[in-house]
């Protein structure tokens, strides 16, 4: 067996009680650690992804126990694409928050980080739909611990709220695992595959159940509309470091919908046809658009980043809803796009309220203005899916593939003036944040005692807050490149992306994989 392919599981695993246990009281070992781990996670994630791209899928048996008996961690194109986006924002955020000193304001925070990449990363590769539940587990409890890092009453509130949320999510998995266990007698995704296609027709009615409860499930993970009601407050009041890497979590409902509703309950399968995409159709659209309205209602910066992650879902999921190998492939070049265009906006508005606070307001000019208003002008063409960057060609693929869907027209009517309004809600609060605010400079400029504010502006200027300098902004421009370098290497990253879904669509080849080891 190819053991690098547990490493990515392991690792942080590792790291994690390491440095709980041995260096929690050491900071500069303590970072090192986490960093170090971090480093060598990407490392092995390019492997396997370059282990994957051939199409080759790879098994792991914990314990030598062959399935459908035992725990198996599964390679293919698509987990190893999103081990590998995780690992890389991982370690862009590991280097913003070490910048920052974000780890210094509460405890824990490198472990809770590691925990969190195990059950992100576990999620990924895990072949049992109870290991699934396991680490999303995992991820749920590593995030709350994040979540109120610094502590604060809107902050606990938030956690409160977002876990009560996950909790009733997680109860509702549990049922729908027990159902479908009473129906097939296995929880490995490969042969629930199997015994699900080979139920008779009229013994099938807990069977889709268990898949609606699935699908609900997932979809709270994802912040589908009417199920998002846990996003907006979590995400903005958490430290934005944390949401930056937050910003792959709601990948996991997405991913967790494709893998299970390609392969077990696929687009073919007669007893569960069309269920998933009748619902999560609307459901997707309703999403796009009210995420966008909530970007133009948000009057805190954080919740403006926080709804446009809800936007980039609607989008995403608009795509998957569609269940066609073009719109998977789409789905799949956008989720990279979103995923480090909601990262990047949520550093760069966590500069901005390291130096002017979290409203959205006319305010006196900050320090590096002309630089965060650059970053932040980036960001919102991204979030936005405005040319030149890759949210554009994401939702040009988006609206290609709906073409022959029934609902194209919604489907293109909504993308197009959801991306409109998102672009007057971040022209309104950039406006707002740098343009206004040289018009208040300006006015306070003209009145009797000019001399203290530009003392105080010297003073920001000559002795910026401890730590915002150089390695925030590299961390900044690095997300950035990515987009760039999404954008100018679209084609390679769509035909990465179109062969990802044509594996997806040929789910004999992960079954075969899996369940051929345990009859050698």
């Amino acid at each position: 067996m190819n053991h690098f392919l547990i490493a990515p599981v392991v690792l942080p695993a590792l790291v994690a009680p390491f440095i709980i246990m041995v260096v929690r009281h050491h900071l500069d070992l303590t970072r090192i650690f986490s960093l170090a781990s971090t480093v060598a996670l990407v490392a092995i994630s390019m492997v396997l992804a370059a282990q994957a791209a051939d199409g080759t899928v790879q098994v792991y048996e914990l314990g030598n126990w062959p399935a459908p008996f035992g725990i198996v961690l599964v390679l293919d194109r698509l987990a190893a694409l999103m081990v590998l986006l995780t690992s890389v924002l991982a370690l862009v955020v590991n280097l913003y928050v070490i910048g920052t000193g974000w780890d210094e304001r509460g405890a824990n925070f490198h472990a809770l980080f590691q925990f969190q990449l195990m059950g992100i990363i576990g999620a990924f590769l895990t072949g049992d739909a109870f290991n699934l539940f396991v680490f999303f587990e995992v991820l749920l409890i590593a995030s709350y611990g994040l979540m109120i890092h610094a502590g604060g009453t809107r902050r606990f509130q938030a956690g409160v709220q977002y876990v009560v949320y996950n909790l009733l999510g997680s109860t509702l998995f549990l049922f729908a695992l027990g159902t479908l266990y009473s129906v097939t007698g296995t929880l490995n995704m490969a042969d629930l595959a199997v015994r699900v296609a080979e139920i008779p027709a009229e013994d099938t009615a807990l069977l889709r159940v268990g898949a609606v409860m699935l699908l609900l499930v997932f979809a709270i993970k994802a912040a589908v509309i009417p199920l998002h009601f846990w996003l907006p407050a979590s995400y903005a009041n958490a430290p934005l470091p944390v949401a930056a890497l937050f910003a792959i979590m709601t990948k996991v409902g997405a991913y967790a919908i494709l893998r299970m509703y390609t392969m077990v309950f696929g687009p073919d399968l007669a007893i569960t046809e069309g269920l998933a995409g009748a619902w999560l159709m609307p459901a997707a659209l309703a999403t796009l658009a009210l995420g966008a309205i909530g970007i133009l209602g948000s009057y805190r910066i954080g919740r403006l980043v926080a709804f446009g992650a809800i936007t980039s879902m609607g989008t995403l999921l608009t795509a998957i809803a569609m269940f066609t190998p073009e719109s998977v492939a789409a789905a799949l070049y956008y989720t990279l796009h979103s995923t480090l265009a909601a990262a990047f906006m949520f550093l760069v508005v966590d500069q901005i309220s390291e130096r002017q606070g979290i409203e959205i307001t006319a305010q006196r000019p900050m320090p590096q203005s002309g630089l965060i208003a650059a970053l932040f002008f980036a960001g919102a063409i991204a979030m936005a899916g405005m040319p030149p960057l890759s949210g554009f060609l994401g939702k040009l693929l988006v609206m290609d593939a709906a073409r022959d869907h029934d609902l194209v027209w919604w489907i293109w009517a909504v993308i197009l003036v959801s991306s409109l309004i998102t672009i007057l809600g971040m022209a309104r609060a950039g406006s707002l944040l740098f343009w206004k605010s040289h018009g208040v400079a300006a006015a306070a400029s003209g009145q009797e005692q000019p001399e203290p504010y530009e003392e105080e502006a010297n003073e920001q200027d000559e002795s910026p807050p401890q730590r915002v300098a150089a390695l925030p902004i590299v961390a900044c421009f690095a997300l950035l490149s990515g987009l760039i370098l999404l954008t100018v290497f679209a084609g390679p990253a769509s035909r990465y992306a179109e062969a990802t879904a044509t594996q997806l669509f040929t789910p004999q080849i992960y079954i075969d994989a899996v369940l051929g080891r345990g009859t050698q």
